[in-house]
């Protein structure tokens, strides 16, 4: 194939193929033929049998059982989605703020920009799986669990929560904050790859705009809003689909299903309620990506 006759379009697809290319390859022969079997095994009856399983087609059943049958499947799907829907604004707003700080120009930005990631770090599978094998040790002693929970329980809600209200803001806004200050490392912990991202888009942007804007007598305000924001709202869209997805993987339901598959050793109820979970989740980011993506600013 000659590369110097393909226009520039062609060469952008040609190197888009090229990078997902690999995804594919694992797709096909890693995790096709998996999904083909949950997909059976939801409408059958899967019975452990010697050399092997035998399945007994049931048709809706396991549905069935999974939405009216089962006492927690329905509460837990409804709880994660409703933690979700409160969980992602609050972790796109301090990414983004986070990144915009971390993008300015100050003595050790490096270090700072380290620091952030860490609990990214520390919350990872290599680390609660090194500390399980006694390899490292994250708690520390009891004398210092005890004063960080000390230092934890001085945060004062109540006078956040007066200050607040006098401020005249609504019930609803005042309880979603106070909620998220008393969950500020688990936002901080759940923000490090969108502080990355929204880096990344803030560095994109051309420094010529904002010379133009600050040579018109635009604030730092008007900047960011006339600016800096549209520029970075296809990361926007991107961070959205990352941590959606991000804290289904991580969700009560996920767990529910790990254990009726392997503790209660019904794989056509625990497929069923992947399959269920799957297409929520894919509801959920149709529906989010077409509103977004209606708001997003391409620049060319």
């Amino acid at each position: 194939m000659n590369l110097r006759k393909l226009t520039l379009m062609q060469r952008r697809s040609l190197v888009g193929v090229t990078f997902i290319l690999p995804w594919f390859i694992g797709f096909v022969f890693l995790f096709a033929t998996p999904l083909l079997q949950s997909v059976q095994f939801s409408f059958n009856k899967l019975v452990v049998a010697p050399g092997g399983y035998a399945l007994e087609y049931i048709g809706l059943q396991n549905f069935h059982e999974a939405l009216f049958v089962d006492a927690n499947f329905n509460r837990i799907l409804t709880e994660s989605v409703s933690e979700m829907a409160l969980n992602v604004p609050m972790i796109l707003f301090f990414s983004l703020f986070s990144a915009a700080l971390l993008n300015q120009k100050f003595r050790g930005r490096a270090a700072a920009r380290a620091i952030f990631f860490l609990p990214v770090i520390l919350a990872s599978g290599a680390i609660a799986a090194a500390e399980t094998a006694g390899l490292i040790s994250m708690t520390g002693s009891s004398e210092v669990a005890q004063e960080l929970g000390e230092a934890q329980s001085g945060f004062d809600t109540m006078s956040l929560m007066f200050m607040l209200d006098s401020a005249g803001l609504p019930e609803w806004f005042i309880n979603y904050i106070i909620d998220g200050t008393s969950r500020i490392y688990e936002i901080i912990r759940s923000s490090g790859v969108q502080i990355l991202i929204f880096l990344a888009a803030l560095q994109s942007v051309p420094p010529a705009m904002y010379e133009v804007a600050k040579m018109e007598g635009a604030t730092g305000y008007e900047s960011f809003w006339k600016i800096t924001f549209p520029m970075v709202s296809p990361l926007i869209l991107t961070n959205i689909i990352y941590t959606i997805i991000d804290s289904f993987a991580s969700s009560p339901v996920t767990q529910t299903i790990y254990d009726t598959a392997f503790r209660s050793q019904n794989f056509g109820l625990s497929a069923a309620m992947s399959w269920m979970y799957t297409i929520v989740v894919g509801l959920i980011l149709v529906f989010i990506g077409f509103m977004v993506s209606r708001r997003v600013f391409y620049y060319n």
